[in-house]
């Protein structure tokens, strides 16, 4: 009975340590998303002169969950008609951003972000977009650095602790 349970405490305490390790990389990987999805709503304004509804909602279609959400959530809002696009923006900030891996630095770039959307003509949000894309990306280089750093400790910690609770209770 101690083994199985001795099993179950280092399972438990393994399993937390690669979430903790994966969450290091799906910062990574959303940052770099948010980063293209930029571009494509760049391309979209200044070369397709599509409206902010639109671009939003090829976005959604051409992103993966949880980055597809927020444009999605975005582009309902929008169509609802009853709120500023930067009101919007926030909103769907709000809803969508507790179910991403990024984290509080991004989340201020990203409001930031949306303080521009829709008020400016074509060049000048072209220059808020490439703003925003130099401040996500220096948090990428930040969530790199962090991944490199600790993915592997964190695997490890979690089995170690594992190991170490066991023998305690031993």
């Amino acid at each position: 009975m101690k083994w199985i349970g001795a099993v179950c405490i280092i399972l438990a305490t393994t399993w937390s340590g690669f979430e903790a390790s994966r969450l290091l990389r799906e910062r990574t990987r959303q940052l770099r998303q948010l980063k293209m999805a930029l571009q494509s709503l760049e391309a979209e304004i200044m070369y397709g002169h599509t409206p902010l509804t639109e671009a939003a909602v090829r976005l959604s279609q051409q992103l993966s969950r949880p980055l597809s959400w927020l444009f999605e959530t975005f582009a309902q809002k929008l169509q609802e008609g009853m709120m500023s696009a930067r009101q919007a923006w926030e909103e769907s900030l709000q809803e969508v951003w507790k179910m991403t891996a990024l984290k509080e630095g991004e989340l201020e770039i990203m409001k930031q972000f949306g303080e521009t959307l829709g008020q400016y003509d074509h060049e000048i949000q072209q220059n808020y977009i490439r703003l925003t894309m130099v401040h996500l990306e220096r948090e990428e280089g930040d969530a790199i650095e962090q991944q490199q750093r600790y993915e592997k400790m964190m695997k490890s910690l979690g089995v170690l602790t594992g190991i170490l609770i066991v023998l305690l209770l031993i």
